[in-house]
């Protein structure tokens, strides 16, 4: 369908193309909006956080709420806003980089965004039904399980509806890169944010199953009296953190690798210069995931695992400095001597490195066993672990979005507002997590309500508070930029950066087929390599056909929301038997939908060779 023709749809046919969609780049753009929605409401709950934290003896929220605040802002900033995020680049950016039409399953793609989106509206149901979840983020027992109410039976819901979703796509994006990957394209010609892609769906695939066990374990304890973690009836609960952290240290790198790849991307585009070191970065990318898996205990110095084990984990976390380190030189490498573009990307890219070792070095810090005892549940651990999560997570975004906005809307964002966003951003997030340092090194604990006078504790807080105020007004001149830039922002060139890979090859937007024909693949940097060569466009691997196309359905969206009725008369059952209705309805919803998929005779369509030769290229 042509520009012209969609401008012309209603609301109501776009919103039910959306509804049913399974094209990958529509789906994209699904997880933007709700990771971005996520991600403002994280934020509101970080202001809140910070001027709770003002002043001392500050009354702005009590204790009971400020725990809620607290344990949805870390619970929807890492599993509702990064994760999605990440997902929205990766659904944008991976089949156009490999050569692909589509991921390998269309229709679980749509499920897996509308599991995570119902998933989230569960869990924040609950700030309407009697109280969000207080335990923290990670939800340590005893204290979830004795936790009051239904706020925890919310997140341990929420999160298995949400994570199914997140399993089902990291299993997708591991079967498309190792399916459909264009001719020629060998696993050593991938561009690095395909690679960091299917590493990160490996990490995925073996880490959230540790979570969904543990989860699992939480909901028999609060909902059915059983002792996995109760020490009074024989439970142990250190291995609710064995298997919260076996998920959660991977879990960090699931959210940190993508953008290892977005950097890759940016610094070699505008730095005009092919990736230094790329066969080093892609077996330091595959190093630091194995690594990942060898050091979830160093978040638990301090229950007495003993010497051995501790010694253990200590190494194994500062090793990962080595791989790390590689690929902060291999950038730099990369940029020494290039023509570099000063833009809005470049510009993320270049705050993250910096940012990102800061991060890395209070990291070793906090690896020595012997300071973490000092370290631990201090502010000095808030400090180091934004570093690393927003200095490399949320930088790795803005920069990616930047980056790829041409490619997923067609237009490309004003680069005015691009610059004062991050500007305000970068200086804001220094000044809300540099001070906490020294903050965490004075004494001031983690998950505290507030502090008293007298502690010298007040500069550093009203300091860290203005800064979130000035990343606050950052990310506001984003979604002003995004409106902006929709309605009056200048059209993107199908290549405006003179890229390198795959995707600049194809119109900005791209059809929804991708590709008339599949492209061959010559070299790493497939794109540039023609261009060296004078070519106008990449050499087609097949001769031009008809294009076989799924269906769209809106399956996924029913059985998402079966489950999410579903969830919540599972977690009211125990009180009302009014919920069984909603059990069993929801259920009957989801499962009518998974029969109605399987009757389906859904063979696609196909677009004609001849309706392809007339569009215009």
């Amino acid at each position: 369908m042509s520009t012209a023709a969609s401008q012309k749809r209603g609301f109501g046919t776009v919103l039910w193309d959306y509804l049913t969609t399974v094209d990958h780049k529509k789906i994209a753009h699904l997880y933007l909006f709700g990771g971005g929605f996520f991600f403002l409401l994280g934020g509101l709950e970080a202001l809140a956080i910070r001027i709770q934290l003002l002043q001392p003896e500050n009354d702005f929220v009590s204790a009971g709420f400020y725990n809620e605040i607290l344990t949805m802002h870390g619970t929807t900033m890492i599993f509702l806003a990064a994760m999605p995020l990440i997902f929205a680049i990766m659904n944008a950016v991976v089949p156009l980089q490999i050569g692909a039409r589509d991921v390998a399953f269309p229709f679980l793609n749509s499920l897996g965004f509308w599991l995570f989106l119902f998933g989230g509206l569960l869990l924040n149901c609950s700030w309407f039904l009697g109280g969000a979840p207080d335990a923290g983020w990670t939800g340590y027992v005893p204290l979830s399980i004795t936790s009051p109410g239904h706020g925890v039976d919310f997140y341990v819901m929420g999160l298995q509806i949400a994570g199914a979703g997140t399993l089902i796509g990291g299993i997708n994006f591991l079967a498309t890169i190792v399916t459909m990957r264009a001719p020629g394209m060998t696993y050593m010609r991938m561009p690095l944010f395909s690679w960091t892609t299917f590493i990160t769906s490996i990490l995925i695939l073996f880490a959230f199953p540790a979570l969904t066990v543990g989860l699992f374990l939480l909901m028999f304890d609060r909902m059915f009296g059983s002792a996995f973690f109760d020490v009074g009836l024989g439970g142990n609960a250190i291995i609710w953190q064995h298997l919260f952290w076996i998920f959660g240290h991977p879990e960090v790198y699931i959210l940190i690798l993508p953008l290892f790849g977005v950097f890759s991307e940016v610094i070699s585009t505008f730095s005009k210069k092919r990736l230094f070191g790329y066969t080093a970065m892609v077996f330091a990318t595959i190093l630091i995931a194995f690594l990942g898996f060898m050091v979830w205990a160093h978040h638990m110095f301090a229950v007495g695992l003993g010497p051995v084990a501790n010694s253990i984990f200590s190494l194994a976390t500062m090793a990962i400095a080595v791989p790390t380190g590689i690929k902060i030189f291999n950038w730099l490498a990369t940029m020494w001597g290039g023509r570099i573009t000063i833009n809005s990307a470049m510009l993320w890219t270049l705050g993250f490195i910096p940012t990102f070792t800061i991060g890395g070095m209070t990291g070793v810090m906090v690896a020595s066993v012997v300071a973490d005892y000092q370290y631990h549940d201090s502010y000095f651990v808030v400090a180091h672990f934004h570093y690393v999560i927003v200095g490399g997570t949320v930088f790795g975004i803005f920069a990616a979005l930047h980056y790829w906005w041409p490619k997923m809307f067609g237009r490309v964002l004003n680069e005015a507002m691009g610059k004062l966003t991050f500007w305000t951003f970068f200086i804001g997030f220094h000044l809300t997590f540099f001070i906490q340092h020294f903050l965490g090194l004075m004494g001031m604990p983690r998950r505290y309500w507030t502090y008293l006078e007298g502690q010298q504790l007040d500069l550093g807080n009203q300091i860290s508070t203005v800064g979130a105020f000035f990343m606050a007004f950052g990310v506001i001149v984003f979604v002003i930029n995004a409106i902006y830039t929709a309605v009056k922002g200048e059209k993107a060139a199908d290549d405006p950066w003179d890229g390198r890979t795959l995707e600049w090859s194809i119109a900005s937007p791209p059809a929804h087929y991708n590709f008339k024909q599949m492209p061959l693949v010559r070299g790493l940097d497939a794109l540039w390599i023609e261009k060296m060569e004078g070519k106008g466009r990449l050499t087609p691997a097949e001769p031009l056909g008809d294009i076989h196309m799924p269906n769209s359905s809106f399956l996924p969206f029913m059985m998402s929301l079966g489950l999410f009725i579903a969830g919540l008369g599972f977690i009211y059952q125990v009180n009302y038997n009014w919920a069984y209705i909603l059990l069993f309805g929801g259920m009957a919803i989801m499962l009518g939908s998974m029969l109605a998929r399987s009757l389906k005779d859904d063979h696609g369509y196909h677009i004609p060779k001849d309706e392809l030769e007339r569009e215009v290229d």
